[in-house]
């Protein structure tokens, strides 16, 4: 196993955090005063992804899901910039920075095109709203949680638009138990939204311009406009020629051990989706590797690698999708629920406020 450079102990405090999704920023935020931090994203802002669909169908949503690193990020560097190599030293950037660390975390989650500024995404959802406004018929693509949980949004906001929901799977929500598909698939019949199992759509030929869409059976749909909510690949493609490209499994996810250290490295963490454990790949989840890898750092720097804590997978964790404001679907260790009561739990607030709170900022 490598050693950081002029490895001493953990008396090294450069830190370098790649990516500012869930997991990054929360790394960043708690190690912003126990080392010489700098955080680097391709974006200039942390955005809560679990809220991006209420945003779509209430833009005005997104003030407080999309976060200015800057807000709580006091002690750090923060750097805008993609990154394309790494090494056992130092971190290149696209704009040929180069930016020296003793530990390193990669927290690159999934691939998603996203504007470089706060305002730019805002902007990007304001013309997804509009979209949908002048709309009276919408595709969506896709049948798992992103494309459910905006069709519910749709259904929900603008009852009068004819939402149909294409899905090339036998069921709906195909990561969990078929009772919690059956109940959301009955769920969004009753807000009128036709789904069509089984099938794809091949987008390749198509824009928003066009009206008419082909699914693989030869079905003919009429749609203003459509939206793409299939799954996104790992945000690893650029670590493939790098330092760590023997690290990286068939999926595209970095090898880590117990520690969450990619294995191999001493120094170097991995958190969030980019990490190869066995589990769902949930917010939740990432803010646990996050608070496991910023207690571990800190254990590092302070010599103490022998108290170095585990992060364990939950083996049946706690799973809600939220179906509009109200409603959701909820699959736990006993027993899968629809209605008001998960809806509760998730739909009104989609866990901003409680986000924020653990992200050092005003819930609302």
């Amino acid at each position: 196993m490598e050693n950081p450079p002029e490895w001493a102990g953990g008396r090294g405090r450069r830190v370098v955090v790649i990516g500012g999704g869930v997991a990054g920023s929360l790394v960043a935020k708690s190690l912003q005063f126990d080392a010489d931090l700098t955080l680097i994203d391709p974006k200039d802002y942390f955005e809560i992804p679990w809220a991006s669909l209420r945003a779509t169908v209430e833009p005005s949503f997104a003030e407080r899901s999309l976060i200015h690193h800057k807000d709580y990020l006091a002690n750090g560097r923060f750097v805008v910039s993609e990154v394309t190599n790494i090494n056992h030293k130092e971190v290149l950037t696209a704009d040929g920075h180069q930016f020296a660390y003793d530990y390193l975390v990669v927290a690159t989650g999934h691939y998603d095109l996203l504007p470089v500024t706060r305002n730019g995404r805002m902007e990007e959802y304001q013309t997804e709203n509009e979209k949908i406004k002048a709309a009276d018929s919408i595709l969506i693509v896709g049948g798992g949680p992103t494309g459910v949980e905006l069709a519910a949004e749709i259904a929900v906001d603008f009852p009068q638009r004819k939402v149909t929901l294409v899905h090339d799977g036998s069921r709906l929500l195909e990561f969990i138990g078929p009772k919690a598909s059956d109940k959301t698939l009955e769920w969004l019949k009753s807000k009128n939204v036709e789904v069509k199992l089984m099938q794809s759509v091949d987008l390749s030929n198509t824009s928003d311009g066009s009206s008419t869409y082909f699914t693989s059976s030869g079905e003919t749909i009429k749609a203003d406009c459509h939206f793409l909510c299939t799954g996104k690949p790992p945000g690893s493609v650029w670590l493939k020629e790098t330092y760590l490209k023997d690290r990286i499994d068939n999926f595209g996810r970095l090898k880590v051990d117990e520690n969450l250290r990619v294995k191999g490295h001493r120094n170097i963490f991995a958190v969030g989706d980019i990490t190869d454990i066995k589990e769902l790949k949930q917010g939740y989840s990432a803010q646990k590797h996050a608070l496991v890898a910023a207690k571990n750092l800190k254990l590092l720097m302070s010599g103490k690698e022998s108290k170095l804590a585990t992060y364990e997978p939950r083996s049946s964790p706690k799973i809600i999708v939220s179906l509009g404001r109200q409603d959701a679907v909820a699959q736990f260790s006993f027993t899968t629920v629809i209605g008001l009561v998960p809806g509760m739990i998730k739909s009104k607030d989609l866990y901003v406020g409680k986000t924020r709170k653990k992200m050092g900022l005003p819930p609302k």
